[in-house]
């Protein structure tokens, strides 16, 4: 830790990840296209105003993120409620950009109530400006639901 700075591990983790695969050439959001020709039409969830629910196998999947406003570079905790089945294992989500290849980032739940689960997770910060991502919440052995979202830098 330098001196007067503080950083949490999950933020320093995400900024050595977004740094390594620009490195590598990897995160191509330094190529990324203006949003609009990835976007247009693919909002899927205001997670801003509240929770978004989309359903899968018969199961409705309820994802919300906080603290509002949700934020890129922030600490923040994703909810998943899950409603229907109950699932076997504890779902996870994986956090991308519609259109482009940003490497691995995936928030791991835990269940905290009968059909509730929590993780904590960064939405890093594409130096493209684009502010469109997606999240994939996956429910072993039911499925997989996405909620495309924009957040705030």
């Amino acid at each position: 830790m330098v001196k007067g700075i503080r950083i949490s591990a999950g933020r320093f983790l995400a900024l050595v990840v977004l740094g390594l695969l620009e490195i590598v050439g990897q995160g191509s959001c330094w190529e990324a296209i203006a949003a609009d020709q990835f976007t247009d039409g693919l909002i899927t969830c205001d997670i801003q105003k509240g929770p978004c629910s989309r359903e899968v196998a018969g199961v409705t999947v309820t994802l919300d993120i906080l603290p509002k406003p949700v934020k890129a570079m922030e600490d923040l905790i994703f909810q998943v409620t899950v409603s229907g089945a109950k699932p076997v294992r504890p779902a996870h989500i994986d956090l991308t950009m519609p259109g482009m290849n940003m490497g691995p980032n995936r928030v791991e739940l835990r269940r905290v109530k009968v059909n509730g689960y929590e993780g904590q997770g960064v939405i890093v910060r594409c130096p493209s400006g684009r502010r469109t991502w997606k999240a994939i919440v996956t429910l072993p052995e039911t499925g997989k639901v996405e909620f495309v979202f924009d957040v705030i830098y």
